[in-house]
């Protein structure tokens, strides 16, 4: 195993990129697959805190693995994570350097699909777009962490007939990994015998149609996500209000509201940082709408 940069990436390498929301097991798919141990953790604190490409060779192929941030990062924003994922996606798309595949992760121990697993998933829907789907696989994990079989079955089902079926109808694959050495390979084999190297949709807009990041379909996304985001902290921080008027003869009741209250207000002030920062300047809007160029796909709407 070794990390590779941008610079040290070769033609013959096949370049398969792990996105998905932080602690769903993607530096551990890739610690299984190079017989790595213990670089991943083990809880949902992010391990991975910047785009990390390590180049291994099993023989057959020279894989470069690429480890992503997922949104909902523990050390970094969200507008952040995509910077970061945005900026390394640019470079090599200018190099001429397109992924061979991705591998979207998913971990079937979540009972219900929202908050970070949805939003990560439509922040990879937009930034993927149609034409590169057929290069995707959507993977489940964590199937041997006390998930019944058939829990974990009804789970994987409403994912592919619903959440994930805008991507399986544009020709993405979907495949569990099972933990093992040989399940990590069945999969990135698949990812190599479907590849046919095509740029995903954030790269078009950034290098093809020279877009700045708020205004590509991923940054449009990461802005309407920040916007209900905003809308649900303000939600708890009325709760707040309301309990506390209430309860103002509980003294420490109020000590423990007030501490929630700091904290729910110091959310909001990030929050609404992120969102002055990914909204689209009305000058801008109107140089895009009379330039008349768009992208040669579209984004995935999952």
């Amino acid at each position: 195993m070794s990390r590779v940069s941008i610079n040290d990436i070769k033609s013959d390498d096949k370049i398969i990129a792990i996105m998905g929301p932080t602690g769903a097991g993607k530096s551990t798919f890739i610690d299984t697959a190079m017989r790595q141990g213990g670089r991943a953790g083990h809880t949902l604190k992010s391990y991975t805190a910047n785009v990390e490409a390590v180049r291994y060779n099993d023989g057959k192929d020279t894989i470069v693995f690429v480890d992503t941030p997922g949104f909902d990062d523990t050390t970094r924003s969200d507008t952040d994570i995509l910077k970061l994922i945005a900026n390394w996606l640019e470079k090599t798309y200018k190099k001429h350097v397109l992924l061979t595949g991705i591998i979207y992760v998913h971990r079937i121990t979540d009972n219900r699909m929202s908050g970070s697993p949805l939003k990560n998933l439509h922040m990879f829907g937009s930034l993927c777009g149609e034409a590169a789907s057929p290069n995707v696989i959507l993977i489940t994990t964590m199937w041997s962490d006390k998930v019944p079989a058939d829990v974990g079955g009804r789970r994987e089902a409403e994912l592919v007939d619903k959440f994930w079926k805008p991507m399986l109808d544009l020709g993405s694959a979907h495949m569990r990994f099972m933990g093992s050495y040989e399940s990590a390979w069945e999969i990135v084999r698949a990812v190599i015998a479907r590849a046919e190297a095509r740029p995903v949709l954030l790269q078009q807009e950034l290098v093809d149609l020279h877009k700045v990041l708020r205004e590509t379909e991923a940054g449009k996304t990461l802005y309407g996500e920040l916007l209900r985001l905003l809308e649900e902290q303000k939600r708890v921080a009325q709760q707040l209000r309301e309990v506390s008027k209430q309860n103002q003869n509980n003294p420490a009741l109020q000590a423990e509201l007030d501490n929630q209250f700091k904290q729910i207000d110091g959310l909001l002030n990030t929050t609404l940082i992120q969102i002055q920062e990914m909204k689209i300047p009305f000058v801008s809007r109107l140089k895009s709408f009379f330039s008349g160029k768009k992208a040669a796909t579209h984004p995935v709407r999952v």
